[in-house]
């Protein structure tokens, strides 16, 4: 990974209370950490930073969309991202990311650099499973589509007639 520069945030300089960073995230920088599961990205993301005497809180939200592939019809579609993270980072001996909320840095730096938080805030804010909206609202039709509708299990009706095995089971249920 690179390092991604433009996400270095200098601190030391900064008065105490809020300060307001902005960043447009697209494809070059999912790129740089070697992520090729999004097509395109268009992800505006805002850090609220507020410096306190001995810690900083930085808070991310990100708002965009991410072009990826649906899992079903393997059709591209933006997918909408809505995503937020809170970090608590706190000055110690040496570096220590181990808990996921609370970030320790040695006492002689400077700046830090966000841009690990915000591709992991992006990347989980995308839905283990992607299904296009065309398919969830039945709009689309495409051929793979059409396969699976071919393919589907067939339900099958034996005109009331049941296998006696499962009469005798039955009659355990409602026998007490």
């Amino acid at each position: 990974m690179m390092a991604l520069k433009e996400f270095n945030i200098p601190f030391v300089g900064l008065k105490e209370g809020k300060h307001q960073f902005e960043h447009k995230i697209d494809k070059t920088f999912f790129e740089a950490f070697q992520f090729d599961e999004f097509h395109d990205a268009n992800v505006a993301v805002e850090i609220e930073l507020i410096k306190k005497p001995n810690m900083l809180e930085l808070s991310f939200t990100g708002d965009g969309t991410v072009n990826v592939d649906c899992d079903v019809s393997n059709e591209p579609y933006d997918q909408p991202v809505d995503a937020s993270l809170h970090l608590v980072v706190k000055f110690g001996e040496e570096y220590n990311d181990e808990n996921e909320d609370i970030l320790i840095i040695p006492h002689g730096e400077h700046q830090i650099n966000v841009a690990q938080y915000i591709y992991e805030m992006i990347v989980l804010a995308v839905p283990a499973k992607r299904i296009h909206p065309g398919i969830e609202d039945g709009s689309m039709s495409s051929e793979i589509l059409e396969k699976l509708e071919e393919y589907q299990p067939k339900e099958e009706k034996n005109n009331g007639d049941t296998d006696p095995r499962w009469d005798n089971l039955k009659k355990l249920l409602t026998d007490k």
